[in-house]
């Protein structure tokens, strides 16, 4: 009997190991709960992270973007932004968009003007952009599926003859490099730049590619078995998907955590001064959780 529980205390010290060896447990912080930052939107989207950790957020359907601050909360940072959807900020602290009003790819000035930087592929207005990831090269990705938006003018519709993923190099030069997704929608990449995560929503699929030297993918291989609207990555490498829950995948595709909020997320990033709080956009609410890792941009 004392050699049986020795074996079982041995086999449960075992069983822990295992488990945080994977990632499991260790990612929310001690006794952190679900909080809700804001609420009463139509439908929020395309958090991104400011250089000093607040973050910017869209209600899409109200045209407007909010930012949040760990200390002020949240307040309304501007109406009217080309139906801004996913965001991201480049290397200059500016905040770029896939502003789907007019199908545009553009930034906000330090005016809070809105300047577009791209619109078109092979001489047709792009579907609609939805979410982007800008390399540390500078280098723009961009998923364009369509979802047909009651403010576009009567008679627009879907010319791209695939809902594709584009590469936009700084010199402006476009190129399709995912064309083979049914509806491709979250993307982001690692910050070494050599890896980018694409979520196909439809297919219910997140695939990942090598990013060549050129921009261009190759390797396409199978990640996860879940869509993604949203995603973000962490200082370990781990992947936080949106797909009725937020699901985090360590970076071998291994499911290491599942967290549930009050609404179905939409997207997700890190935020605060040490980008250690995990900021959720849901529908009508966004929310934050403490976390035990943090983000990287």
């Amino acid at each position: 009997m004392k050699n049986l529980s020795l074996l079982l205390i041995c086999f449960f010290a075992f069983s822990l190991t295992i488990e945080a060896a994977n990632g499991k447990g260790d990612l929310i912080a001690k006794n952190a709960k679900i909080e809700q930052a804001g609420s009463g939107y139509s439908f929020t989207e395309g958090p991104a992270t400011a250089p000093d950790g607040k973050v910017y957020f869209t209600d899409q359907p109200n045209d407007r973007i909010y930012v949040w601050d760990e200390k002020a909360g949240i307040s309304l940072w501007l109406e009217g932004t080309g139906r801004s959807n996913g965001m991201y900020f480049n290397s200059m602290g500016r905040l770029v968009t896939c502003a789907d009003e007019k199908n545009q790819i553009a930034y906000f000035d330090e005016n809070k003007k809105l300047i577009p930087i791209h619109e078109g592929y092979n001489g047709k207005h792009l579907n609609a952009p939805n979410d982007l990831w800008i390399s540390p090269k500078g280098g723009l990705y961009f998923s364009d599926p369509y979802y047909h938006r009651p403010w576009w003018p009567e008679g627009h519709k879907e010319v791209q003859d695939v809902r594709g993923v584009y590469y936009l190099a700084q010199n402006g030069t476009i190129t399709r490099v995912i064309d083979d997704f049914k509806t491709p929608n979250g993307l982001i990449g690692t910050p070494d730049g050599k890896t980018l995560y694409v979520a196909d929503i439809q297919d219910n699929k997140t695939w990942k590619y090598d990013i060549q030297p050129d921009g261009t993918l190759a390797n396409k291989t199978f990640f996860a078995p879940k869509g993604s609207d949203g995603m973000t990555i962490d200082s370990e490498g781990n992947v936080y998907l949106t797909s009725g829950k937020v699901w985090v995948y360590n970076p071998k595709g291994e499911l290491i955590e599942e967290i549930e909020f009050p609404e179905s997320p939409a997207n997700v990033c890190f935020g605060g001064k040490k980008r250690d709080i995990l900021f959720v956009t849901a529908r009508t609410g966004v929310y934050t959780l403490k976390m035990n890792v943090k983000g990287v941009q």
